[in-house]
Parts: structure tokens; sequence; C-alpha cells
């Protein structure tokens, strides 16, 4: 594998509103895997020693949620990205055999 050190970090971010307090911990796992997916086919990965940010307000006068999502990742190409479920410090951590099957897409 090449030298992953000293790669350049970037963040990748989502912003909005939530008006149901009660969907708060799902929409912020559905925005989590959302961000994730657009970093894999972007041909990024997850930095997992860089924590992801999420920040939450509440709006009294609006009566919703503010919030903010940021997960930091470096660029390994397209085709690693599919292999590698994300990097800490300078280590890749690769899916294991059967995850690697159901993360790939099928080629037409």
């Amino acid at each position: 594998m090449e030298n992953i050190h000293h790669k350049p970090i970037k963040r990748f971010g989502l912003s909005g509103q939530i008006y149901d307090d009660s969907d708060l911990i799902r929409l912020k796992l559905e925005y989590t895997k959302l961000i994730l997916s657009q970093m894999k086919m972007s041909g990024y990965v997850p930095r997992l020693d860089v924590d992801t940010d999420f920040t939450l307000g509440y709006n009294n006068k609006s009566e919703y949620f503010e919030f903010e999502l940021s997960i930091y990742g470096i660029y390994l190409g397209k085709k690693k990205s599919q292999c590698i479920s994300g990097v800490v410090g300078s280590r890749a951590l690769y899916y294991p055999p059967n995850k690697l099957k159901e993360s790939l897409p099928e080629s037409a």
C-alpha cells in the first residue's frame, strides 16, 4: 500500500434543520451513512482518529433544531476506497472479505 502519511485531510459536511426531536438520533445516523457513501464514491475514506463532529442547537423562535455534521477523510482513490473502511494514523483498516462483497457495487 502506498504511504498514507501526511495526506491532506478533507472535511465532508452537512448542515440543516430537524423539526422533531424524536428523529434526532435516527437522522444523525442516516446523514452519517449518506456522507460516508458520498466519500467512498469520491475516492475518500474516513480518518477514524479524527472525531466526527455533530453540533446541535435549538431555535426557540422557529422551534426546530439546527445541526451541523462533519466527517474528515483522505483521498486514496475510487478503487481503494471500496476496500478500506477507514484509516487510523498510518494504517488502513480493510473490510473483512464478507463485508467487502456487500459494499462493492454489482457490475453490469
